[in-house]
């Protein structure tokens, strides 16, 4: 099915009477793909006419869905984390669709044994603080030996900052004492990442 007939089928369920596919292809040729479609803000989706605060909102909730799935089936299907590559198929599902900056966390065992990966923080379009408190008191909650950290940058632009350097050596300090590995931190921006520690950018746990 082309992206426009995909989109009818959706706009169906918010509009059920009625011819769609007008509003569908002139979604389509505002936003240029289905994609960017669901990804739109809901105030510019209401500039279009014909779409109304529910129709905005129900196009915005699949991104969401299709997130939470992915992460789910990447979460049922883990056996162990090794390394960045292995948590970065869990956590690339986590940003899907991010319009502000988000952060988590994975917690394993020492045999790598996914834990659980949880939400640690979420921020603006420019910044997401990593509260040491939460992650010291999450990795104590899972029992963890060992933990990935993960966020991304909606600028589309993977680059570490000197504040995530900064940020990863205070976890770093915040959780060696308690016998916690920080193994690395991922920086995520349009599906691709960073990793913190391959690019020579943190501590190696010793």
């Amino acid at each position: 099915m082309e992206d426009h007939q995909l989109l009818e089928l959706i706009l169906f369920y918010a509009i059920p009477q009625g011819d769609v596919n007008p509003l569908a292809h002139r979604l389509i040729n505002r936003f240029g793909s289905l994609r960017e479609v669901l990804n739109a803000d809901p105030e510019e989706l209401k500039q279009i006419a014909g779409v109304s605060s529910h129709t905005a909102a129900l196009l915005r909730l699949f991104p969401e869905v299709a997130a939470r799935y992915q992460q789910a089936e990447a979460i049922s299907s883990a056996t162990v984390i090794r390394n960045a590559a292995d948590a970065a198929e869990i956590f690339r599902s986590c940003f899907v669709g991010a319009r502000v900056e988000k952060a988590y966390m994975i917690s394993t065992d020492v045999k790598g044994k996914l834990l659980a990966c949880d939400l640690i923080g979420q921020g603006s379009a420019d910044s997401v603080a990593l509260d040491s408190r939460k992650v010291v008191r999450t990795a104590i909650s899972r029992n963890a030996w060992q933990v990935f950290l993960a966020h991304c940058h909606v600028s589309g632009i993977a680059a570490p900052s000197v504040e995530d350097q900064q940020a990863t050596s205070r976890l770093q300090r915040a959780l060696g004492p308690l016998g916690v590995r920080l193994s690395d931190h991922l920086i995520f921006a349009d599906g691709d990442y960073v990793s913190m520690l391959q690019s020579g950018l943190m501590e190696i746990w010793r």
